[in-house]
């Protein structure tokens, strides 16, 4: 760990608490309109881009689901409950980038969530001004678990993508930081790790703040 320069970030349900939030609410909408939805349903959308999560509903929904509606309307009322209660902060986040801004450890955001909602959400918490850059899903071609996200990150900080670790907590976020062959920590959330990714996490933590430790005898 002693190379380390960079840190590029996943957002929904690494930093933020905000996969629970998303869940419940998909939970509300499918109830009002007929649907049977559960987490297990929501789960296999953990980490994906809007197209593929798209693809995933229409195929067990059918192609008349109106996937583009219900997600507008998901995107509403997140707005509405962060503008009421806040951003759900996940624990030992703002103590892991203040101790990575201390020793000037580049940063970046790599998140599969759009631009205008990624960006809206970060600002909201307070974390904007730590970063050095943000990678969003509309700005690859290429979703998670391809490595497009972490490598266009770690070239925006100016840090080769072996100097720099990955904080993820999906599997398909994993596999994405291995590929692009960072340091793979893995922080679970909703998602425990399988067996087919367990050789891809270099460390693993129940918290952000554990994550601290990794540096300490090496920053």
């Amino acid at each position: 760990m002693s190379m380390i320069k960079g840190a590029i970030f996943d957002m929904d349900g690494l930093m933020f608490d905000s996969e629970r939030l998303v869940c419940s609410i998909w939970q509300e909408m499918m109830d009002e309109n007929g649907y049977k939805f559960n987490v297990d349903i929501f789960k296999n959308t953990i980490g994906l881009r809007q197209d593929k999560s798209k693809k995933f509903y229409t195929s067990l929904y059918g192609e008349d689901f109106d996937y583009d509606g219900f997600k507008i309307q998901s995107r509403q009322r997140f707005y509405k409950r962060i503008e009421k209660d806040g951003v759900p902060i996940k624990k030992g986040l703002f103590e892991l980038l203040d101790f990575l801004k201390d020793n000037n450890i580049k940063m970046a955001v790599a998140t599969s969530t759009s631009a205008k909602t990624a960006l809206k959400v970060i600002k909201k918490a307070g974390v904007y001004d730590y970063f050095d850059s943000f990678v969003c899903g509309d700005d690859v071609k290429n979703g998670k678990p391809h490595p497009e996200v972490f490598l266009t990150a770690a070239e925006r900080i100016g840090v080769p993508p072996e100097e720099c670790v990955a904080f993820e907590d999906s599997i398909n976020g994993i596999k994405s930081a291995f590929a692009a062959n960072m340091t793979a920590v893995m922080v679970p959330d909703f998602l425990q790790p399988t067996d087919e990714i367990k050789n891809k996490i270099s460390f693993l933590c129940n918290s952000l703040d554990e994550a601290i430790d990794i540096f300490m005898s090496d920053i």
